[in-house]
Formats: structure tokens, C-alpha cells, sequence
């Protein structure tokens, strides 16, 4: 069985446009909360479900309506308000609840919106959980008996939990004095505990993308859009910046001449540390889209580098298969399994700055050993699903562009999970013949989808 609503990561979409309606989001909060009730029973989770937002105003109508379904299927609920995705998924587990669930649609702009869960261990929902949920909306609504009702709590001292939780994951050792940091959060769900956690560890923070209005999450700041942070690193004479996305689950940093650090690179020096400091990192998960330069570096320091399926659920099954504690993607998710479940930006920042302080080098230095190669990508917009596989057409045009490449590039189409587009990339030693193939690829795509 397909699932109808649920994509890689929740449900996504515009506001106001089926799926994300306030009738379906009570219909969903319901049907999650009938299911979750049958898969406590005899279970050692409690009958509570915790839901956390970031800062787009469409957040509290989702937040009443998901309330109000949860409640009519007989589960508590406690509300954090504005609290970054990882935070979600830390007190979900530190409470013992049945899931969480967070109001978000991450990076998008704000007038989207998407509702993700959180399973009792702080990881995504199992699929076929998902398919339970699905298969629930299709039956009609019934509230329970008015004692049967849930009850609804607001936890008070969510921000400083989640503090203190991050700051515990850096090196009692070390500290940040001396280290002068721009952090943007994107007017997002970070917007309180960033700033905090890295200043209460000694660092000089610079505050970028803190007065969230409801409209401005992810405009022009933020891990998607790091201009204005190189621009500040420079005006401030920083050390390197931070920046974080609209929910707090993913992580790109600009060193201190303003060059952007992206998730491969970051994984790296986090991985390199392990090393280093432990002697042995295991191995490193990455996806489809990892850039060849970061698996070749690893591999000169003998560190095992597997790729999964794109979306940070995937990166996460593949590190549980294997038993590695560090895996990640491009954009930025990473994921740091010794001490959490999910795409963390601000523990992931911390493994970076806990690297820094260990080698007394600079971000500049230690990125320096990864040699990316050149990869373009190119979004084709599609009207119709095509079966990429199945073409011919695609086939013979991917398998031409990777005899040219030879053993020293890769090509990767793939349709993105949350939007109709399909992702053309190409990566190899020369930048001109990579985007030459890449365009020459998409058109090909463009043709057989229209």
C-alpha cells in the first residue's frame, strides 16, 4: 500500500490547499491519535502526545486543530510553542509519550506549512505507522465518551530543557572563550535557544534572524540563503557563523572569510574529530547527493563512507544497519547518534566548535582537507510522475554521460519527495563538462515528462 499524504518528511504543502486545511489537520490529529492509542496499550509510553512549532502564523491554527483531533481520540497533549524540530523529538523521548509532533515546513517559505511525527524513541514515524494513520482518515470521526477526552498542558520550561540538553553534549573540557560567532536563526524556531547555548559556553555571539513576526521564517537568512551571514562574519571580524534553518534541523556555517561550509564538509571535520579524539569513527552514512570529494577524503583517513537513499529517515536506518553513530546530508542534516535521533543543527554545531577547540584550528583550516568536486544540479519542474527507470529515452542518456565520466564522476536523477521536480545532478573532475552534461540531461528529462 502507497501512502496518500505522508512524503519523506510528513505532510507538506501550501496553506490552505488540501492537504494543509484545518479540517484535515483535525481529521489527522484524530486518526494519529486513534492509532497511537491502540499502539500504547501494554506498551511502556504514556497516553501524551507533545507538539512543537515553528514561528509561521499558520502555526496556531494547526496547533488548535491537532489539539482538538488528539483530544477527541482520547490522548493528552502538551504544547511547547516555538521549539526547534530536535527539541521535539528529545522531550518526546525524555517524557516517555506515545510521539511527537511538529508544525513545520522547514526551510519553506512561510506560507507553507507541515505536519511530521515523531515516534516514542524520538525517531520518524515507522511507514507503516503511517499507512495505519492514512488508513484511519478514511473512517469517520467519532469523539470519545466525555470522560474518555484528553486533557491539554503547556510545558513552561521547554527552552531551558532543551538548553541544557545541547550544552551537555559539548566537551566538559573545553569552552567557547575567545570565539566570536554570527548565529542566524532564520526568524525561526531557534530564534531563543541558539544564541543562548552558544553564549552560556562563553562564546561573543552576533544575533542574526531573531524577531520572528510569523512571516519572515527562511526570508532571505538562514542555512538557505547564508549571504547575509558571510556579509556579518566579515563586517564582525568572526570566527566562523552559524546558521541554522526555519525548524532547527539542519546546519550550514561560513568560515571566517565568509566561505560557505556545507553538510559534507561539516560531516568530515565532525567525523575527523571522532577519529582523532576516540581513534576509531566507525563510518560515515551519507545519501545519493554526498559530494565525491568528502568520500574520497574519508577514505584516506580509513573511514568507511556508505550512501543512503536521500531524506535524513533513510540516512538514520542505514546507521542503525550498520551500528555508526554519524551520518548526514549536503543541506545540512546531520545526525550524531551517540546522543541524538535526528537532524540536530545546534548539537552538530557544537561537534564542530568541540573540533575546533580540540586542533586549535580554524574552520577555514579544517575544512580545507576535503576537495570538493564539481556537482551542478538542475530542478526539472514536471507536470505528470515519470518513471525515470523505466524511460529509454533517460536510460540511454544517463548511461552515455557516465561512459564519459569514466570512474571520475557520477550522475543521479531522482523526483524530489516533497515537490514535482525531478533532480538532475552531475558530478565529476571538470566543472565545464559536468554542467554541460547536467543541462544536456535535464532537457533530455524536460522532453520525456512533458
Amino acid at each position: 500500500m502507497t501512502r496518500k499524504y505522508f512524503g519523506t518528511d510528513g505532510i507538506r504543502g501550501k496553506v490552505g490547499v488540501a492537504p494543509i486545511t484545518p479540517d484535515f489537520v483535525l481529521k489527522l490529529g484524530w486518526a494519529a491519535g486513534r492509532v497511537l492509542a491502540r499502539h500504547s496499550q501494554g506498551s511502556r509510553t504514556r497516553n501524551l502526545v507533545i507538539i512543537g512549532k515553528d514561528t509561521r502564523i499558520s502555526g496556531y491554527m494547526f496547533e488548535s486543530a491537532l489539539e482538538a483531533g488528539l483530544v477527541a481520540a482520547g490522548l493528552d497533549v502538551t504544547l511547547l510553542g516555538p521549539m526547534p524540530t530536535p527539541a521535539v523529538a528529545y522531550l518526546t523521548r525524555t517524557f516517555h509519550a506515545a510521539a511527537g509532533i511538529v508544525i513545520s515546513a522547514s526551510h519553506n517559505p512561510f506560507d507553507d506549512n507541515g505536519i511530521k511525527f515523531f515516534s516514542s524513541r524520538g525517531t520518524k514515524l515507522p511507514d507503516e505507522l503511517e499507512r495505519e494513520i492514512e488508513a484511519e482518515m478514511d473512517a469517520p470521526m467519532q469523539t470519545c465518551d466525555s470522560r474518555g477526552l484528553g486533557k491539554v498542558t503547556r510545558m513552561l520550561d521547554a527552552e531551558g530543557r532543551y538548553i541544557e540538553y545541547c550544552k551537555s553534549t559539548f566537551p566538559l573540557d573545553a569552552n567557547l572563550d575567545g570565539l566570536r560567532i554570527v548565529v542566524d536563526c532564520a526568524h525561526g524556531a531557534t530564534y531563543k535557544v541558539a544564541p543562548a547555548v552558544f553564549a552560556e559556553l562563553g562564546a561573543t555571539v552576533i544575533e542574526l534572524g531573531i524577531e520572528p513576526d510569523g512571516f519572515n521564517i527562511n526570508q532571505d537568512s538562514g542555512s538557505t540563503a547564508p549571504e547575509g551571514l558571510a556579509r556579518a562574519v566579515r563586517e564582525h571580524r568572526a570566527d566562523l557563523g552559524i546558521a541554522l534553518d526555519g525548524d532547527g534541523d539542519r546546519l550550514i556555517c561560513v568560515d571566517d572569510s565568509g566561505a560557505l561550509v556545507d553538510g559534507d564538509e561539516l560531516l568530515y571535520i565532525i567525523a575527523a574529530e571522532q577519529q582523532r579524539a576516540t581513534g576509531v569513527c566507525g563510518g560515515v552514512v551519507g545519501t545519493q547527493m554526498s559530494n565525491l570529494g568528502m568520500e574520497v577524503a574519508l577514505r584516506e583517513l580509513g573511514i568507511p563512507f556508505a550512501r543512503a537513499r536521500v531524506g535524513d529517515r533513510y540516512v538514520l536506518e542505514m546507521m542503525e544497519e550498520k551500528g555508526w553513530r554519524l551520518g548526514g546530508e549536503s543541506s545540512g542534516h546531520i545526525i550524531c547518534r551517540d546522543v541524538t535521533t535526528t537532524g540536530d543543527g545546534i548539537v552538530s554545531a557544537l561537534r564542530v566548535l568541540a573540533a575546533i577547540c580540540a586542533s586549535g584550528q580554524s574552520l577555514r583550516a579544517l575544512r580545507s582537507r576535503v576537495t570538493k568536486f564539481p556537482q551542478t544540479m538542475i530542478n526539472v519542474r514536471v507536470a505528470r510522475r515519470t518513471d525515470i527507470g523505466g524511460n529509454a529515452t533517460i536510460g540511454d542518456a544517463v548511461r552515455a554521460v557516465e561512459r564519459a565520466l569514466g570512474d571520475r564522476g557520477r550522475v543521479l536523477l531522482r523526483p524530489s519527495g516533497t515537490e514535482p521536480v525531478i533532480r538532475v545532478m552531475v558530478e565529476g573532475h571538470d566543472a565545464a563538462q559536468v554542467e554541460q552534461h547536467a543541462r544536456e540531461l535535464a532537457d533530455v528529462v524536460r522532453s520525456a515528462a512533458a
